[in-house]
């Protein structure tokens, strides 16, 4: 399959649709948006994956692939060993591959507005301290760090097997979202 650009119309109507991208890229709210726009079962895989204290809950792939056989959902694509059953029943990709300086910034300032609100994130879990990114091999800010070259050549990997829409930076998000995917939804609707 060829690489979609914002522009480009989509083959078909996405039913099962991964957003990809690095740490802070926007994942969970683009999800959050084509769930809205297209009335599609959206579900948050950190919520699955992280129990009390950080620690991965049991359940979290029997839960992946219960909702993965389901016809209409979005989710992130992320979390290595739920990706092959999320990736099986998937149609459509939505790569945000936005400039690093660009990712790390909303990492950075997310962080930093979840901190210093004492936002719940999942399951009683809050952010760590911006300190421990120095001593904590694993903070959201290293992470986010060394994966970036990873997860861009990960979804490279899939243009052969799946529809890949990319997305570099927020302008091409809103052009897809008011462009193709809402073409689609129009389809849908009719």
């Amino acid at each position: 399959m060829p690489l979609l650009g914002p522009a480009d119309p989509l083959p078909h109507v996405p039913r099962r649709i991964l957003v990809a991208g690095n740490a802070g890229s926007g994942k969970s709210t683009l999800c959050l948006r084509i769930a809205r726009q297209h009335d599609l079962r959206r579900v948050e895989l950190d919520s699955l994956y992280w129990g009390p204290q950080w620690t991965p809950r049991p359940e979290f792939l029997d839960e992946v692939a219960a909702f993965a056989r389901e016809d209409h959902w979005v989710t992130e694509y992320q979390y290595k060993a739920a990706r092959p059953a999320l990736l099986a029943r998937a149609d459509t990709v939505v790569w945000l591959d936005h400039l690093f300086p660009v990712v790390m910034g909303r990492l950075v300032s997310r962080t930093i507005r979840r901190r210093a609100a004492g936002v719940e994130l999942w399951n009683g879990n809050r952010e760590s301290s911006l300190l421990s990114a120095f001593t904590d091999p694993e903070h959201i800010l290293r992470w986010g760090w060394k994966s970036y070259g990873r997860n861009r050549a990960r979804v490279l990997a899939l243009v052969d097997d799946i529809v890949v829409v990319r997305l570099r930076g927020q302008g091409q998000v809103e052009r897809w979202l008011s462009g193709p995917l809402a073409s689609v939804g129009e389809e849908r609707a009719r």
